[in-house]
């Protein structure tokens, strides 16, 4: 219960544009602090858990579930109430918020839970709240049982179980979109790319892993072949999130689709975003070796060797350089080199981007 009141009032919130940490910065920092899982905290064991994930506010509260003997009277249909109270911490301000509570069937969960974040959006967001209703639009209520086993998906210790649990989740309710985020990349680190791409599909444009589902689907179609469909999605990414991974991967899908100067210029975009990458320096230096401009790509190679000696593609391309020797047709050393990045860092980039730019959406 806990579990799920926490990934559906942040969800709530990351998909409305808030910066919100996620559930492994919230378990790595009950670890470092030596704190046990869904205990009941005290205010001061919340202001240690924020402190360690510098985070400027912490959402916090409790449940309670009674049974209730005059259930029909109150309407619950399964004999119990569930009783949830929260609050927001001001960190920087050393000042607590108003108190949220939800109160109804327990059957009603979700439904509990959506309307909860949207009052601590409200809260957070006054300017730029979307009102009940259009909230609700976006984040249609889930049945109960699609809830519950997602959640234990996520709480599950092996992939098996996780995957039953997920898949569940899924063919409960077909509207909801997190099962289908987490199917597709349980089945990505399976690598089975076909069927993981059809599930990032389905994440919703509503949901706060959206773009992540886009990034992943781009690298599903790349490792399938499908490089042109790779780039689409890359670019889709891209559009919202211009991180360097997923200018590099965009690019090596052009260069793939033998669209070179797209791809030497989204090289150039994933290079200038960090110039001590190597990867970003040998796939601009691969493609310029591509188009022929020996001497800029042999600086990039040079580059990238000076990081891994080692490396022994860096090279040979190199050498290729220094000859003056480009592409030759069949050759199975220099083709299909490009490489790839997994990493993908939007809420690093959100965060950087609210320090450099507070007063910009």
């Amino acid at each position: 219960m806990g579990e799920s009141l926490a990934e559906s009032v942040r969800e709530g919130l990351s998909s409305e544009g808030l910066m919100a940490l996620d559930r492994d910065d919230r378990i790595e920092a009950y670890s470092r602090l030596s704190l046990r899982p869904y205990s009941l905290l005290t205010k001061a064991s919340v202001v240690k858990i924020g402190e360690e994930l510098d985070a400027e506010k912490v959402i916090f509260g409790q449940y309670d579930v009674k049974a209730a003997p005059d259930a029909s009277a109150k309407g619950l249909r399964n004999g119990a109430s569930l009783l949830i109270t929260a609050r927001v911490l001001d960190l920087k301000r050393v000042k607590e918020g108003p108190e949220f509570r939800e109160v109804g069937a327990l059957e009603d969960l979700a439904a509990l839970q959506e309307h909860l974040a949207w009052q601590t959006l409200r809260f957070l967001k006054p300017a730029g709240a979307p009102s009940e209703a259009e909230f609700r639009d976006r984040h249609p209520a889930v049945r109960v049982d699609a809830v519950e086993n997602y959640t234990r998906g996520l709480l599950a210790t092996n992939a098996d179980d996780k995957h039953r649990f997920f898949t569940q989740a899924a063919r409960l309710d077909s509207h909801y979109s997190l099962p289908d985020f987490q199917l597709g990349r349980l089945l990505w680190s399976k690598k089975e790319y076909k069927s993981a791409a059809e599930w990032f599909q389905k994440v919703a444009p509503g949901d706060a892993h959206y773009r992540e589902a886009d990034f992943f689907l781009g690298l599903c179609r790349y490792q399938s072949g499908d490089f042109a469909g790779a780039a689409e999605a890359f670019q889709e990414v891209a559009r919202v999130v211009p991180l360097s991974e997923v200018y590099n991967n965009l690019a090596a899908a052009e260069s793939r689709a033998n669209r070179l100067p797209s791809s030497v210029d989204d090289f150039r975009k994933a290079l200038e975003g960090d110039r001590s990458d190597p990867v970003y320096q040998f796939n601009l230096g691969y493609a310029l070796w591509r188009e022929g401009d020996f001497a800029a790509a042999a600086e990039r190679f040079h580059a990238a060797l000076d990081h891994d000696p080692a490396d022994a593609e860096a090279a040979l391309l190199l050498g290729r350089c220094e000859k003056q020797s480009g592409p030759r047709p069949g050759d199975s050393q220099t083709e299909g080199l490009e490489r790839l990045k997994t990493n993908y860092e939007e809420s690093a980039y959100w965060q950087l981007k609210a320090v450099l730019q507070p007063d910009k959406p």
